[in-house]
């Protein structure tokens, strides 16, 4: 029985994280045994994790950066110490804010402080860029090693010169869409040859089920309901959605725009929505287990995100037959084709408020996207495949 290890941040809320639920799922436990290691054993997918999955714990000195200084201190923890005061300076250091991801700024630090796993593996998997990639290159003993790249590797801020070191180590770098793979090998070509593509696994069924689950919304509001699913970070243009909702309400349009999902910029984005007096309008509800029963009661589900690796709540959205208005990152042209299945507008609010009114105003165009949407094919549950070839090859 082959030993595999995956490697990734958390199972906070997110589509890299809820992917690799899916794939979990289906994975086949009588063949191979399973690892997985997380910096953070919190978070909304945790208890649906496999139970056939072995937890390992925390990497030491992880678990010690949660503990205050002080405790540091009194324990005489002063590597520790030391390593977290460098890193937490280095944080700050605008020069290297502009050059460096935070992930890679953190690791130069943070590798110092971790010890590599004792246990040797037949496969390794990242299934993140930035710290599970550094970690599974650095830190694990495996036969072969694969990370995932689930971002829009020419947008998101990594320093390419810093990830070559470590992209060079992997046999296998695997994309979620082919513009992903494609945009990635450009800006990385040493990985050309080994860079495949694995589309998140999409059960149609199993969202179909869940969606029908008891709960939703809960306010009886007879409006209309837009939702957008999400971290609430830069890279998903909460703040152009704000607007467009402010213009939408300026402009007659009754709604509400629900989001799920939580994330360092909530507190900001809050002072946007009160600032733009929309309390009653714009809704943080938080993170759900189950988002799919909101997905299936909303009326329009928006993503106005600045780039995205795949766009998985964009697919779940379309197994609902949800009118999709999406922004014009890279790779949304591998799921909606504008004016068939979804609309695609600029990234700016202008364009998103005129785009999103466009479908609240007209029902035939809604129909026309729905009834486009029932006859497409979504589902990938057979990408695991893919997964199972290149750890047998």
């Amino acid at each position: 029985m082959k030993k595999i290890l995956f490697v990734i941040d958390s199972l906070h809320s997110g589509g890299a994280e809820k992917s690799l639920i899916s794939l979990l799922s289906l994975f086949d436990y009588e063949k191979y045994q399973v690892d997985l290691l997380m910096f953070s054993q919190n978070g909304l997918y945790l208890p649906l994790l496999p139970k056939e999955v072995n937890v390992l714990d925390v990497p030491a000195y992880m678990q010690g950066q949660t503990n205050g200084v002080k405790n540091l201190i009194i324990n005489r923890k002063f590597k520790e110490l030391y390593l977290r005061f460098r890193g937490s300076i280095a944080l700050r250091n605008p020069y290297r804010i502009k050059k460096m991801h935070g992930a890679q700024i953190s690791w130069d630090w943070t590798s110092k402080g971790i010890d590599n796993l004792t246990e040797k593996y037949d496969v390794a998997i990242a299934y993140s860029q930035g710290t599970p990639t550094y970690f599974v290159a650095e830190k694990v003993i495996a036969n072969k090693k694969i990370c995932w790249v689930n971002t829009d590797y020419r947008v998101a801020p990594y320093n390419k010169s810093f990830d070559l070191e470590y992209y060079e180590v992997f046999d296998y770098v695997t994309a979620v869409s082919e513009l992903n793979k494609e945009v990635f090998v450009q800006e990385m070509p040493i990985a050309k040859g080994k860079t495949n593509v694995v589309y998140d696994i999409i059960s149609p069924n199993l969202v179909t089920s869940m969606a029908n689950d008891q709960g939703g919304f809960t306010d009886e509001y007879d409006g209309a309901r837009i939702l957008t699913i999400g971290r609430l970070v830069d890279a998903k243009g909460y703040d152009m959605a704000i607007e467009a909702s402010y213009k939408l309400k300026n402009h007659g349009f009754k709604h509400k725009w629900y989001v799920i999902g939580e994330g360092q910029l909530k507190e900001s984005l809050l002072a946007m929505i009160r600032k733009y007096e929309l309390e009653d309008t714009f809704i943080f509800l938080g993170t759900f287990h189950n988002p799919y029963v909101y997905l299936k009661q909303c009326d329009i589900y928006v993503q106005p995100s600045r780039f995205e690796g795949f766009g998985l709540a964009i697919a779940e959205a379309k197994i609902l037959e949800r009118p999709v208005v999406a922004t014009n990152f890279t790779v949304i042209h591998g799921q909606i084709k504008d004016g068939v299945n979804g609309l695609i507008v600029n990234m700016n609010s202008d364009d998103l408020f005129v785009g999103v009114s466009k479908v609240l105003a007209d029902s035939s165009l809604r129909e026309h996207i729905r009834g486009n949407l029932r006859k497409e094919s979504i589902g990938t549950e057979d990408e695991i495949n893919k997964v199972y070839a290149m750890i047998e090859s």
